[in-house]
């Protein structure tokens, strides 16, 4: 049966000699795997198109299991994102978390807009951290697991201050707190942002501007909320972590002006 839709390359692996293995984030199907032969080759018409986060439209060949690339043509490429070390640091987490977290049914229309937009939100330069938390957000409402961000979880007292409980799913307010005395305890400003992360559209993501120290609480409850639930040790969150260590102690980068949709948090 031949399949057409459009993909985003979520994993590729050698496969033979001369062949790869990709994984597909398709807008109808799910995750797909599809054998592109002869893509290591020099010559070969595919072999860009079977590149890690290139967005294109694929044709492939399945009756169940693999599928056997047909014919297919490159949308974007997203070369950048495979050039520079930070972009492609965090772009291979979110490639990966999705292959991972995901089950291929999982994996929806919705879901594969917000990849999509994620990447050319990492290559048009916004905030890589707040983009990727973001993302991280989607995969865990995907997934199942979104957090009770606007109420405390265990009473539905909407009054605060709150704490976070990533082993109850969301807010504690003072009254309820005592129930997980390990919950973490983020400023309003990074409880803020999650509730700002919890309900915004990738696609409407624009520039804002963070505190540091709101930045680093944000993501302690990201992270947390993730591995809590999830529970996936990944070899580009190992890596992406290191990265912003390194970053951390390096001088800060100067970032380019806004571009008009700056929240200072």
């Amino acid at each position: 049966m031949l399949n057409r839709v459009e993909g985003i390359i979520i994993r590729s692996m050698d496969y033979g000699e001369g062949n790869k293995i990709v994984t597909l984030l398709t807008n109808t199907s799910g995750k797909a795997g599809v054998l592109i032969r002869g893509a290591k080759k020099l010559k070969s018409r595919y072999g860009s198109l079977s590149q890690l986060f290139t967005h294109g439209e694929f044709a492939f060949f399945r009756t169940s299991g693999l599928g056997t690339l047909s014919s297919g043509e490159i949308i974007t490429s997203h070369h950048r994102l495979r050039e520079e070390l930070d972009l492609m640091a965090h772009a291979s987490y979110a490639a990966e978390l999705t292959d991972r977290a995901l089950q291929d049914d999982e994996a929806g229309s919705y879901l594969f807009e917000q990849l999509k937009a994620c990447f050319q939100a990492l290559e048009d330069g916004k905030d890589p951290a707040v983009t990727i938390h973001l993302y991280e957000m989607k995969i865990l409402q995907a997934a199942g697991y979104a957090p009770v961000l606007h109420a405390c979880t265990s009473c539905g007292r909407e009054e605060g201050p709150f704490v976070l409980s990533p082993r109850l799913g969301g807010l504690l307010c003072p009254r309820c707190r005592h129930t997980d005395p390990a919950a973490l305890r983020p400023g309003e400003g990074a409880i803020k942002l999650l509730r700002l992360l919890g309900t915004m559209d990738m696609r409407r993501l624009g520039t804002i501007q963070i505190k540091p120290e709101t930045k680093a609480e944000l993501t302690e409850a990201v992270r947390a909320l993730v591995d809590y639930h999830l529970g996936l040790r990944l070899k580009s969150r190992a890596f992406l972590d290191s990265l912003a260590v390194m970053q951390a102690a390096a001088p800060e980068r100067r970032r380019p002006p806004g571009d008009g949709m700056d929240k200072p948090i």
